[in-house]
């Protein structure tokens, strides 16, 4: 029996399967080369993977437009695949979680084909939110909601007789319509899909778009139409957050809960939940609610103490509050790499951005709770800023035109080996193509290369790892933050072990008192220079 609540201070690592390595020579990673790479997830020392979604879709966006939700797409394999890759990962004891997509689906969903051959009122179109639009003709829409990817939230039809119809509405693009909450079709088709990937033995989902799935009943304008699209976040209040959500997470978890009460294995349910406060954050993970959600404000926070120690006293406060931990998160498939993040968007990132990004990344697997890395992050990967427009496939630059914010430049995929493209990601042919076209200096990135150097990202995570599955003062708890000079962020985890960043603005470097066990960057005997971290078993002196 696992009784452990193992999933409170897991390190979970990120899976973005079609970057991942491909297995089939098509350019394209798959489920087989997710199991080929579980020994190299092993070495690393993560507690478990989350795989982005691989079920059957159009790939509009890239699987989170998903027009079947029990099976696999032929990109990534079959189910048979899948059940091999759970089998693997049993057996290294690494845990696995699903992506699942309940906000909306794809346009090529069987159900959504059937609502647009079906007329006005049917059942078929209840499923999702089918409205008469405004004007005598009906030619404006609904409302003047804005979509996240860019344009407006509604699409209007045409009929099978061949005259303009309805709208529908889709808060990223045409090609993912929302499904209608209200309608308890809906909730009970969930309910199976849940209930299949379950009976197959995953541990648990990371649900997408969490706190959406319920729109304002009555569809009104927003106040500020353009929020979501200005700010590319779920804020408007009409469309996100709405409190029947709730209802949905109890009832999820009660389902959670009845499989671990069959086996004793704790099912996890994380959700990305964006929300304006740390308050509104810890309504979704109350005891009978989501297991976690992930906690966005570290990874948007500014590079400057001040605003880390408040964003962590918050989340400290009112997530783990309810009994919950919180969920750190630095990066993932949606958010620009955490090496150009902190440093200048040069094509190949710049060492400020690389210090920053080694002494956050201690910063967070030190701080009580579960934490989540992006695959390539523990390569020191930097994002690709300067891809060509003819390979862009993000679909918030078809939609708006814009370069700004899109996602494609962290999903090149990762370096294994050798010194050009592709760098052991595809088995195909030499000069097979990867998805995503792969720089010529993610030589220096690539998996073989990290591994043999010892002052390599790859060996600051693994013994950064290491030392937390080790040390009973790391994981879930407690932190007391510890007086420093201006620019010095420090905390104490259990008596005698002390995590300490110098931002780059400490007048002078901070002191280092008694046994150092793991740093960042070189630490001079005795101090802590800027843009550094470092873990150690204080002698006394600092507390």
């Amino acid at each position: 029996m696992d009784t452990h609540r193992w999933w409170r201070d897991a390190v979970i690592y990120q899976v973005y399967v079609r970057s991942f390595l491909d297995s089939t020579g098509d350019g394209i990673g798959d489920l087989a080369g997710v199991r080929a790479g579980l020994p190299y997830l092993k070495k690393l020392g993560v507690d478990g993977i989350w795989l982005s979604p691989f079920y059957p879709s159009p790939q509009h966006d890239h699987g989170y437009d998903v027009s079947d939700y029990c099976d696999v797409d032929p990109l990534f394999g079959d189910l048979a695949e899948f059940d091999l890759l759970m089998a693997a990962a049993r057996r290294l004891g690494i845990k696995v979680l699903l992506d699942i997509v309940p906000n909306h689906c794809s346009s090529e969903h069987p159900w959504f084909r059937e609502a647009l051959a079906s007329p006005p009122g049917s059942p078929a179109r209840a499923r999702f939110h089918f409205v008469d639009g405004r004007g005598p003709d009906g030619s404006e829409p609904p409302n003047n909601w804005h979509a996240m990817f860019g344009g407006p939230a509604w699409t209007r039809i045409t009929e099978a007789d061949g005259r303009p119809g309805q709208w529908y509405l889709h808060m990223f693009t045409p090609e993912q319509p929302d499904w209608n909450w209200r309608n308890p079709e809906i909730p009970a088709e969930f309910d199976r899909v849940l209930r299949f990937w379950l009976d197959r033995g995953v541990d648990g989902f990371r649900i997408d778009v969490a706190a959406g799935l319920f729109k304002h009943p009555e569809l009104p304008d927003s106040p500020d139409p353009e929020a979501d699209a200005r700010t590319r976040d779920s804020v408007n209040p009409l469309a996100w957050n709405q409190p029947e959500v709730h209802d949905v997470w109890r009832h999820w978890r009660s389902v959670c809960e009845e499989y671990t009460a069959r086996d004793g294995r704790e099912r996890l349910l994380v959700g990305e939940v964006s929300v304006p406060t740390a308050r509104e954050h810890a309504q979704y993970v109350r005891p009978d609610e989501l297991h976690q959600a992930f906690f966005f404000d570290l990874l948007s926070a500014p590079w400057d103490p001040d605003a880390f120690r408040k964003v962590i006293s918050e989340a400290m406060q009112d997530i783990a509050g309810t009994g919950s931990t919180v969920t750190w998160v630095l990066n993932n498939h949606d958010q620009v790499r955490t090496v150009t993040r902190y440093g200048e968007p040069t094509p190949q990132g710049s060492g400020l951005g690389a210090a920053r990004a080694r002494a956050a990344a201690l910063l967070m697997l030190a701080l009580p709770g579960a934490a989540y890395i992006y695959q390539g992050e523990e390569l020191g990967l930097p994002e690709v800023v300067d891809l060509p427009d003819d390979v862009l496939t993000d679909p918030i630059f078809r939609r708006t035109g814009s370069r700004a914010r899109i996602r494609d430049g962290c999903r090149v995929p990762l370096p294994w080996s050798g010194q050009a493209s592709p760098f052991g990601f595809t088995s195909g042919a030499e000069g097979a193509r990867p998805w995503l076209p792969q720089p010529s200096y993610f030589a220096e990135y690539a998996t073989d290369r990290a591994l043999a150097d010892t002052r390599s990202f790859w060996h600051l995570y693994r013994d950064g790892l290491q030392l937390r599955s080790s040390l009973p003062q790391l994981g879930e708890g407690t932190l007391r933050w510890l007086d420093t000079p201006p620019g010095v962020l420090a905390f104490l985890r259990g008596d005698d072990l002390v995590c300490a960043v110098n931002f780059g603005t400490a007048p002078t470097p901070a002191p280092v008192s008694g046994t150092p066990l793991l740093a960042s960057g070189p630490c001079p005997p005795g101090v802590l220079p800027g843009s550094t971290a470092a873990w150690w078993i204080s002698d006394g002196t600092d507390l």
